[in-house]
């Protein structure tokens, strides 16, 4: 069979083709589908021809198959330590082979690259600092998942996430004016305990435009209301935006190149529009690699940077604490064993691991923090990152992937986690409910809300 109705090598454009993947529960005519279809092996070479540049051509080449990245993987480690999953091993097999193959390829093939692709490594680039040649690897399987969405190999929950992406600008189904209403919502809900409490929509040249993960907006919109009362305590100049609130990407986690562009081009447009002094984004990783990271390359931007200055929420949160902007009542600080997760992409791929102990110094009293082993940059992934936590198909692999988190916790004796990173905080509260080890996990805004000294003169009067 060439192409399915619901598996094949289209993306998706409209709601009605949406609403009709998304009608068949878990997949199951889409994956039956997906046994029966063919490679368009001639389309598959050309992209390669026309894609695959020198970068990685030479990666491929240069690897020594020295193994210094087997340990380095912690899918490897918690599947006892299998050949097959050295990440050498790995990307050889599959994106390796493709090219050596010249795109010829049968189905067979292209299931096992997409198991590999997306159940045996969340792109979170641990082996690239292992390697002595600086091999990326988390840049290879983005790209051999870009090769796997061109032919139609991609899991379910994927090819829905990119095209939400495609039809809503968002990775689910909120529209424009769902998330102003939800906005208006928020401070309706607040205002009454912080008098002169708003969500400013659209205004320009404030000094922080504000963007958002939509699960806030979809299932945890208080998550929104705390950050518009962190902002109103810190005194902030900001705002949101109407069209391009959006900061994720399941396209990236997808392999859709082309709707990755979309996405983020969306966010700049939006920049360039309300032209704040800087853009701040919540507290989601995957979001600031796309928007920030990654996003600039895709948008074709030549200097390699957003159109304004762009930083994560930790890094807002340093800062307001270490100014005085937010102060927070000492007799309020943790008291309890707490550990704090290190998400992959703005520590170990922007940076960031000492802005993250510098908000816990504030907010922990001395003596209760607990770093996991190993930690910072060296740190392991969640166990869902890449995608991996929403993919049913591989559930069983990607909850024997926690493990690893789950043993890096019990170490420490912490009994809080804090996690300011979605697809952290999610591992995390799945590794609790699958093994019951007894933790709580948060991200930082409701710690702060409990903790953070409010001005008098933003306290309602009698």
């Amino acid at each position: 069979m060439p192409e399915g109705t619901l598996c094949n090598r289209k993306p998706i454009q409209t709601e009605a083709d949406l609403k009709r993947l998304l009608s068949d529960t878990g997949g199951k005519e889409y994956y039956r589908q997906m046994k029966e279809l063919d490679i368009d092996s001639d389309a598959l070479w050309n992209t390669i021809q026309k894609t695959c540049k020198s970068r990685i051509r030479t990666w491929l080449e240069i690897c020594a198959h020295c193994g210094m990245c087997a340990d380095s993987c912690f899918i490897y480690l918690v599947n006892d330590r299998d050949p097959t999953q050295v990440p050498a091993y790995k990307i050889q097999s599959t994106l390796g082979e493709v090219i050596k193959r010249k795109g010829r390829v049968n189905n067979a093939f292209m299931h096992m690259a997409m198991e590999t692709a997306w159940a045996k490594c969340t792109c979170c680039n641990r082996c690239g600092m292992y390697c002595p040649h600086g091999i990326d690897m988390g840049v290879m399987f983005g790209y051999l998942r870009g090769l796997l969405y061109s032919q139609g190999f991609v899991p379910w929950e994927l090819k829905i996430g990119a095209g939400m992406h495609r039809v809503y600008r968002a990775q689910m189904d909120v529209t424009e004016e769902d998330w102003v209403e939800t906005c208006e919502w928020m401070v309706s809900e607040n205002e009454e305990e912080l008098p002169g409490l708003s969500i400013p929509v659209d205004k320009e040249n404030a000094d922080i435009l504000y963007t958002v993960n939509a699960r806030e907006v979809k299932h945890y919109p208080e998550d929104l209301a705390e950050a518009a009362i962190l902002f109103h305590i810190a005194g902030e100049n900001w705002t949101v935006t109407s069209k391009g609130w959006e900061q994720t990407s399941l396209a990236m986690f997808a392999g859709d190149w082309e709707a990755c562009k979309l996405q983020v081009n969306g966010v700049y447009d939006a920049m360039e529009r309300l032209k704040p002094k800087r853009m701040i984004g919540t507290e989601c990783g995957h979001a600031h690699r796309a928007t920030v990271v990654e996003g600039p390359y895709w948008a074709g931007r030549k200097d390699g940077l957003p159109p304004v200055k762009c930083m994560h929420y930790v890094e807002w949160v340093a800062e307001a604490l270490r100014t005085g902007k937010l102060k927070i009542d000492p007799a309020k600080r943790i008291k309890e064993p707490v550990t704090i997760q290190d998400s992959c992409n703005y520590i170990r791929n922007h940076g960031l691991k000492d802005i993250t102990r510098e908000i816990v110094s504030y907010i922990v009293e001395p003596g209760y923090f607990v770093d996991m082993t190993p930690n910072r940059e060296h740190n392991y992934c969640c166990g869902g990152g890449g995608g991996f936590n929403g993919i049913s198909l591989y559930r069983h692999q990607r909850n024997r992937a926690l493990m690893t988190k789950r043993d890096q916790i019990m170490s420490t004796g912490a009994s809080l986690v804090i996690a300011p990173c979605h697809n952290c905080w999610d591992a995390i509260r799945d590794l609790e409910e699958e093994y019951k080890i007894g933790i709580r996990w948060s991200f930082l805004k409701p710690l702060l809300i409990k903790m953070v000294e409010i001005p008098e003169h933003l306290l309602p009067t009698e």
